[in-house]
């Protein structure tokens, strides 16, 4: 019987801050005004800091924060409610969904990616914090200008969204992939980095364009060298601590890891 070598079968990427939407913008400044206006002024850390989540679970943990809950409670008289969340959210998804299509453009060097992992072969699959209503946006938009994965799984699809493992393993099923350590997730957050190593994967953080480094792609180009260094060092510890296996400095580097990780397949680890 001829056994075939284990090798990486299938990428799972992330959507916004990892293949479209360089530094995850579209969802932060969404967040930051339905707390405007409300009169809760929210710092990009505490938004960021769920980012990759659902959204409406992004909204309860930014409310659950002991900063943002005080001023909540200094404002309304007491705690946000699950009322408040469900209030936030209502503003929130048609908010979102008006300003999506601006933010559908692949990162750089998404498509040259995409097009040397279908040269080898590899299967493409995807998972995201968006809803499905969000998605029929991003994807056609994205899909007009080059990128469209083999699959693509939402938290509307399994029973929950991250960190739990349910889209990765709804993807392992349409990409028809029956080992999880042949498949590599590939995210900007925390919560990709946790998605991945709950569901038993190769799981991958990437730097540049990421919501951890929160940056325009204009402001990582013209940063000081030694300053960006310094920030990417930063996020790159977040996503060690989080559990990733590997860190990239951007998603274009990935297929540089494949070569390694069949190995270690090959290896038995």
């Amino acid at each position: 019987m001829d056994k075939k070598s284990p090798q990486i079968e299938a990428i799972v990427f992330d959507w916004a801050g990892t293949t479209v939407d360089y530094g995850c913008f579209a969802p932060l400044d969404v967040f930051k005004e339905v707390f405007k206006i409300r009169g809760i002024e929210v710092t990009d850390e505490e938004t960021r800091e769920p980012m990759g989540t659902l959204k409406w679970d992004h909204i309860q943990t930014m409310c659950n924060m002991d900063r943002i809950a005080q001023l909540w409670k200094d404002k309304f008289g007491r705690l946000p409610e699950k009322e408040d969340v469900d209030a936030l959210y209502a503003d929130y998804e048609p908010m979102l969904l008006e300003r999506l299509p601006n933010y559908c453009t692949p990162v750089p060097g998404m498509l040259e990616l995409l097009a040397r992992l279908r040269g080898q072969g590899l299967k493409v699959g995807s998972t995201t914090g968006y809803t499905s209503k969000m998605m029929e946006i991003v994807a056609p938009g994205a899909k007009q200008k080059g990128y469209a994965p083999d699959s693509m799984v939402t938290p509307d699809d399994v029973p929950a969204g991250r960190p739990f493992p349910w889209m990765i393993y709804q993807n392992a099923m349409n990409l028809g992939v029956g080992n999880m350590k042949h498949i590599i997730k590939a995210g900007d957050t925390l919560s990709d980095v946790r998605e991945g190593v709950n569901a038993g994967v190769w799981s991958v953080g990437i730097i540049l364009g990421s919501s951890e480094m929160g940056l325009h792609e204009a402001e990582a180009n013209a940063m000081d060298p030694d300053e960006l260094a310094d920030r990417m060092e930063v996020v790159a510890q977040k996503f060690k601590e989080a559990g990733a296996h590997y860190v990239i400095n951007s998603v274009g580097d990935l297929d540089k890891l494949i070569p390694k990780i069949n190995a270690r397949l090959r290896n038995g680890d």
